[in-house]
């Protein structure tokens, strides 16, 4: 069903429509999204040097080819070039005109002019290079969500050092099995913060930080949280000075290093290189999120999250972008529509627990806001069942709501929509420009019209470099040891006839009984519908003998429900009716919580794992998950140790 076609005046009002006139002038005219798209990922050299050149990226020095080899991987891009990430980052925006708008609660609503920006992030640059930081050398930060992060990120990639943050919610352990990794030089951390009404004292993670990263030479404390670290350097220590500049490196010299979630082993300290990310964020912010100077973009996100670095990457579009730090859902249900409205947020993302949330407590935001400059609602982190559609479509009437799909992985959406797009009902508009994204079978067949795995069949310029100290063992294993030489990406998907697709779940987490494979994502589209459901998740614990294993529902009541029979009866006849018989569960348990990571996915596998008698410290460390207590009942169910 189709909720929102595309606009009669896209071509006039929005940058892929500015993109399409510009490609006709250069002979290549598309009458819509279908055949622009094909275009893009089958001439790879003419769409994405098309993208270098529309978006005016500056090379210091030319490239020799764009993608000479398709092979994946090991696929080499724009070789020869070299470039600047943090340059194109600062390259927009009047001196006296916002670039960084921040709301904490831990200290005061903030702003950056984009003078301000360029002078400190210059300031910076000088003061990492006074602690030696060079081209290659590693800088990690333990910062929330802050323009001290964002100067001190932009700071490190004008040297050619390279970055990587984690959110000062994660304990030290995962922050040492991520930075750690890596052998940082130089370390930045707060000492605290503020969640909600709570004060969070962060010092002694600190300290077993430092303690467990011998690398580190020099800790440069940002002031926040209320709280001294002694013999550290702070941050107005390290801008005393200016030195602007911007080194230019290779195309793919990492630019930063992002972590997996840790939630299916250690994590991954996944390398993107600058060339890579700056095209990929350009093409992605431009065509797909409609941003363009003046724009503002708040996107709630912590700095352990790719939309954090997706997020900051708004500036190279001459948007400026909103900070978000502390409980999203502090003081209530509808504190980020009103730091939207009062930004005037062209472009709000969410996550779908959030927007569905919002649904369930009958808010209509844009009566109570001046919303009037939204004209996108970006939603990703997990798929949005129908009903969040129709919510969206109902209350924010001319707003394109865009739901995507991607990850850490490619550091940007695979799946999304866009203004060239229709919106249709439980449906992700289509593959982004440049992603050649198919549904395999298990013989590596396309399919169509059934669930498949989500694969890339030609490469992308934001497909990592690699994982760091691998030999690309690990790396091949990861992306490309199902399907020679084709992306797996681990996501179980259904595209139809029209291009749309459904994300249903991690393909690890796949039901599978009696032959019928469903998606977990499914599964709570139907259980999360009932009345007395706030929550769910769903693991299969297959029969080594073949039979049908044992399904296992866990639920989070409402208040003041109760799990009795005829409840029980109500989500076994909803699940019949809309799924199958097969997938009437063995078993429905109540729970307190359903167990997140920090961005909001429901964890099945290490579920599963538990349930099956593995130990909690080898199934997903505590401070990965939103509540760290969520692994309790399971944990007690398996019969361990909490």
């Amino acid at each position: 069903m189709i909720l929102r076609p595309v606009a009669p005046d896209v071509r006039e009002t929005t940058e892929i429509g500015r993109y399409l006139r510009w490609l006709a002038d250069r002979g290549h005219a598309f009458d819509g999204y279908p055949a622009l798209h094909r275009w893009s990922v089958t001439d790879l050299d003419g769409f994405w040097s098309s993208v270098k050149d529309f978006f005016g990226v500056r090379f210091h020095t030319p490239a020799t080819a764009v993608v000479p080899d398709r092979r994946m991987p090991g696929t080499e891009w724009f070789p020869g070039a070299t470039l600047n990430y943090a340059e194109h980052a600062l390259g927009h925006g009047p001196d006296d005109e916002v670039a960084i708008i921040a709301y904490s609660q831990t200290r005061d609503r903030g702003e950056l002019t984009w003078g301000q920006l360029r002078d400190q992030v210059a300031r910076a640059r000088a003061g990492l290079a006074r602690l030696g930081v060079g081209r290659g050398d590693r800088v990690v930060a333990y910062l929330p969500n802050i323009p001290e992060a964002v100067v001190a990120y932009l700071a490190v990639a004008s040297l050619g050092a390279i970055w990587a943050s984690c959110a000062p919610e994660f304990g030290a352990r995962s922050v040492v099995d991520r930075f750690g990794q890596i052998e940082p030089r130089v370390l930045l951390t707060v000492s605290g913060y503020r969640y909600g009404a709570k004060d969070v004292d962060r010092r002694a993670e600190v300290g077993a930080i430092r303690a467990g990263l011998p690398t580190v030479e020099h800790v440069v404390h940002v002031p926040y949280g209320g709280h001294d670290l002694p013999g550290t350097l702070t941050w107005a220590d390290l801008l005393t000075e200016s030195a602007p500049g911007f080194e230019p490196v290779g195309f793919a010299h990492p630019l930063c290093v992002l972590f997996s979630s840790g939630t299916t082993g250690k994590p991954k300290a996944i390398v993107h290189g600058h060339g890579g990310i700056l095209l990929e964020h350009l093409k992605n912010h431009g065509l797909s999120w409609d941003l363009r100077p003046g724009d503002r973009i708040l996107w709630f996100s912590t700095t352990a999250w790719m939309m954090w670095n997706a997020l900051v990457s708004g500036l190279l579009t001459g948007a400026s972008i909103v900070l978000v730090d502390g409980n999203p859902l502090h003081p209530d249900l509808a504190w980020q529509w009103r730091l939207a409205g009062e930004t005037r947020a062209t472009l709000m993302g969410a996550s779908p627990g959030f927007l569905m949330a919002c649904r369930k407590a009958g808010l209509d935001p844009a009566a109570e806001y001046d919303l009037s400059a939204l004209r996108q609602l970006g939603a990703a982190g997990s798929p949005l069942p129908a009903e969040g559609f129709h919510w969206v479509h109902e209350r924010f009437p001319g707003v394109l709501l865009n739901v995507g799909s991607g990850g850490t992985d490619v550091c940007s959406g695979i799946v999304q929509g866009g203004p060239l797009q229709p919106v249709r009902a439980g449906e992700i508009s289509g593959p982004c420009l440049g992603v050649d994204a198919k549904a395999f079978d298990e013989h590596g067949a396309e399919v169509v019209g059934e669930l498949g795995e989500l694969v890339i069949t030609a490469p992308m310029p934001s497909m990592p470099v690699g994982f760091w100290g691998d030999s690309g063992e690990r790396y091949r294993e990861t992306y490309f040891s199902t399907y020679p030489g084709v992306w797996r990406h681990g996501d179980w998907i259904r595209f139809t006839a029209e291009g749309s697709c459904v994300i249903a779940g991690r393909s690890d987490a796949t039901l599978n009984r009696g032959g019928v494979r469903l998606g977990t994502a499914e599964f709570y589209a139907v259980v999360e519908e009932l009345p007395e459901i706030e929550d769910s998740l769903v693991v299969h614990l297959e029969d080594p003998a073949g039979g049908n294993g044992d399904l296992q529902l866990f639920v989070v009541l409402r208040d003041g429900a109760e799990l009795d029979d005829a409840v029980r009866g109500r989500i076994a006849a909803a699940l019949r009716g809309a799924l199958s018989p097969r997938h009437v569960p063995d078993a429905i348990t109540a729970v307190p919580a359903i167990p997140r990571n920090r961005t909001g996915k429901k964890l099945e596998l290490p579920v599963k794992k538990l349930l099956r008698g593995a130990p909690v410290d080898e199934v997903v460390g505590r401070d990965v998950l939103a509540d760290s207590a969520s692994l309790d009942p399971f944990v007690a169910l398996a019969g361990g140790p909490a």
